[in-house]
């Protein structure tokens, strides 16, 4: 990993956590649509992380130990090393949770079916609460991760002067 690695991987969990973010706003949003486009009630939707560079740990540590030397001769066979910057997270998607709609009765609601109940999305507001206070937690633990390392390589600069 080189001087900027560190930044690259942060600034992929930055990327990663606004679009977690995102996700529970719109959760949050439509928390009491009945009927979308197609008819049905919103489905709360998932954000899906996998990590970037499918490595495992030992190939993770020998690259950042450089490949060969002591990282290798300690791990007891030579692994190359290359100069993909690993251990970033990536959003393979976005899925809708499958989970079947709340059915409030409501006769003067204009989504009542002949019953008189409504549908509603499975949207709990204390849960999409918890996960954006971790999406922002994160977002903000990879913002001081970027602020330090730049604080470093500023003081690097400062001794070579």
């Amino acid at each position: 990993m080189n001087l900027f690695g560190v930044m690259d991987v942060s600034a992929s969990a930055l990327k990663a956590e606004r679009v977690r973010a995102e996700v529970v706003a719109a959760n949050m949003a439509n928390a009491e649509t009945t009927r979308t486009a197609d008819g049905d009630p919103y489905q709360r939707h998932h954000v899906v992380f996998e990590a970037e560079g499918a490595e495992s740990f030992k190939h993770s540590l020998v690259n950042h130990l450089g490949g060969s030397g002591v990282g290798s001769m300690r791990l007891g066979r030579s692994v190359t090393a290359d100069t993909s910057v690993d251990g970033g997270v990536a959003v393979t998607g976005v899925i809708s949770d499958a989970s079947a709609p709340l059915r409030r009765y409501d006769p003067q609601h204009p989504d009542a079916g002949p019953d008189g109940y409504v549908s509603y999305p499975d949207i709990n507001p204390l849960t999409e609460m918890v996960d954006l206070m971790g999406a922002q937690r994160s977002y903000g633990a990879n913002a001081s991760a970027i602020q330090a390392e730049k604080n470093m390589v500023a003081s690097s600069l400062d001794i070579l002067k």
